[in-house]
């Protein structure tokens, strides 16, 4: 019976009746009640429905009855983003891709939420007095220039804080017992508070040297207790030797600065001879062999800064430092996607020291080398040509999850063939997954815009998601570069059919509601209908047949009469 149910939810899903699959895989629920498939099938419709929340609901579950099932943190994380938490969203498609590390669902919504994640977050909502305070970029330009705050910024807590503040200025109540909000408050509103002064740090690059207090002090010895005699000889020694290294560190900088790198070297060379206890000098000299491209001296003066910091139990900060020095000098030295694993692991391990914005977009500055090159290294069109013609043959089988997999692998070995996402969006609109297929058939049109199947696709992707005004657009879109396809003037009239089936009011009540209910989360729909000015012209063809010719005149307006009629808000007698 429950297969049953589950067969007849799959058919209503394929046919883009995500209601009718809700409730057919509810039936299949209440029969069996620990089968995760079909909690993560109602999260599917749900999720189509865009009814997010209940769509989390059921991802929740499937994960709880079957937590090393990939799929389960696939809805897990679509349903997270579909409601705005992109932060959970990650976190879902990381752990799947922990279980099957090479699921193209789970990389695709990873790199769609992170990329959801990087976009300045819309301005927040609310009746807080300090909503304008917390909106946009200035929020982080304030927050960064004030030594105080920038310093916070690198704590991952605070920056959270700082997130969901600006997300919902209501909620700066919650935060406003920690000191570091009540700081970052003052800044932003211009209160002058006392902040402590942050030293500079010593350049990567040849420009000019920036002491650090890390850097640039000696360590202070402990004071002695007061003895009836002088300081001992050998005490008296090492710190006169302290002294001239740090002498000598300040000459290598002077020299840094010119550029004269030789001298740079020996300066530090002989600071580091007269004092092994500040790693400050190895890091330094570091540097300038990187500038010099002399990458393996680099690397083995960083790890003996590295070694040397963790007997010293030196500065964190530090040790951070010579292990991004590390990394930046394998990324120079890298030749192939292969070579950037060391680096990142480096990087990596310079994070766990110490979370520097300028580590972190390194690190990820070299993921991204990594992997152009290994597209580059695993480009073969040739290949690319084979693999979707045996995707064309499990096609015709009607056998779509195999061909998925070979036009998958046709993209990884060509990710500039239109024909194959347009082939694949097919496979996903058979399949039912029709947020994919939409994806796949807008990359197509975005590679070959004259390419008349990629807008078959998305018309159909489109149409089965009830769109009607949209597909009508994508298949005239289409027409203007192919006019006598057969396919996309097929598409014109199917819509043209419902979209009148809508304004005649033919359509049933329930899908009329349920239209309505799916248009009123469309944000044009909603931008047409909060309009002042569509608002009176809305009650003028209610009320008033004169002006309302007057505005079927102006094909603006019309347009958004016509987008609303196809929506079901509005009909037209």
């Amino acid at each position: 019976m429950a297969e049953e149910a589950k067969a007849k939810g799959n058919a209503a899903f394929s046919s883009g009746d995500f209601s009718a699959a809700v409730r057919h895989f509810s039936d299949a629920i209440a029969l069996a009640p620990t089968n995760h498939v079909l909690y993560s099938n109602r999260s599917a419709a749900y999720a189509s429905l865009q009814q997010y929340s209940e769509a989390l609901a059921d991802a929740k579950k499937t994960v709880e009855l079957k937590p090393d099932w990939s799929k389960g943190y696939s809805r897990l994380g679509a349903a997270h983003q579909g409601l705005g938490h992109l932060d959970d969203a990650v976190s879902a498609y990381k752990k799947g891709l922990e279980i099957d590390p090479n699921n193209q669902a789970l990389k695709s919504g990873l790199a769609d939420a992170q990329a959801a994640a990087s976009r300045p977050p819309p301005p927040p909502m609310g009746s807080s007095p300090f909503g304008d305070t917390f909106q946009g970029p200035e929020m982080w330009t304030k927050l960064t220039a004030d030594p105080t705050t920038r310093a916070y910024l690198q704590q991952p807590d605070f920056l959270k804080m700082m997130q969901d503040i600006q997300r919902n200025p209501n909620n700066l109540n919650i935060y406003l017992k920690d000191p570091r909000v009540m700081q970052a408050l003052g800044v932003l509103l211009n209160v002058k508070l006392r902040t402590a002064p942050e030293g500079a740090d010593f350049p990567e690059s040849s420009s000019p040297e920036r002491k650090r207090p890390a850097e640039s002090e000696p360590a202070k010895e402990p004071e002695p207790e007061p003895e009836p005699m002088e300081i001992g000889g050998e005490e008296k020694e090492a710190k006169e030797r302290k002294a001239k290294a740090q002498k000598e560190k300040e000459a290598g900088n002077a020299a840094y600065k010119k550029k004269d790198f030789e001298t740079a070297i020996q300066h530090y060379t002989k600071a580091i001879e007269l004092d092994d206890e500040d790693i400050s000098f190895i890091t330094n000299r570091a540097a300038v062999y990187l500038e010099m491209g002399q990458y393996e001296e680099c690397i083995k003066d960083c790890d003996k800064a590295v070694e040397r910091g963790r007997e010293l139990r030196s500065d964190y900060k530090m040790v951070a430092r010579a292990l991004t020095r590390k990394g930046t000098a394998l990324v120079k030295m890298a030749k192939c996607s292969k070579d950037y694993e060391p680096a990142i692991e480096t990087f990596q391990k310079a994070l766990t020291e110490h979370r520097n914005p300028d580590t972190l977009k390194k690190l990820n500055e070299a993921e991204k080398a990594k992997k152009d090159l290994e597209q580059q290294e695993y480009f073969d069109p040739k290949l690319a040509d084979e693999e979707r013609e045996k995707g064309n043959e499990y096609f015709k089988q009607q056998k779509y999850p195999e061909a998925i997999k070979h036009y998958t692998e046709s993209l990884r070995r060509n990710p500039n063939d239109p024909k194959a996402y347009s082939n694949r969006a097919a496979c996903y609109t058979k399949l039912g997954a029709l947020p994919e297929g939409l994806k796949d058939a807008e990359k197509c049109i975005e590679l070959d815009p004259t390419f008349s199947k990629g807008y078959t696709r998305k018309g159909a992707v489109q149409f089965f998601m009830k769109e009607y005004d949209k597909a009508l657009e994508t298949y005239q879109e289409g027409l203007k570069h192919d006019p006598s396809n057969q396919e996309l003037l097929d598409g014109v009239r199917r819509c043209i059919e419902q979209i009148n089936k809508a304004s005649r009011g033919e359509i049933s009540p329930e899908e009329l509601k349920e239209r309505q209910a799916k248009a009123m989360q469309d944000p044009e729909i909603q931008n047409i209908l909060s309009d002042p000015v569509m608002r009176q012209v809305l009650i003028d063809f209610q009320e008033n047949p004169k002006a309302a010719q007057e505005h079927t005149k102006n094909p603006q307006v019309m347009n958004k009469i016509q987008k609303l009629v196809s929506a079901g808000i509005v009909q037209l007698r």
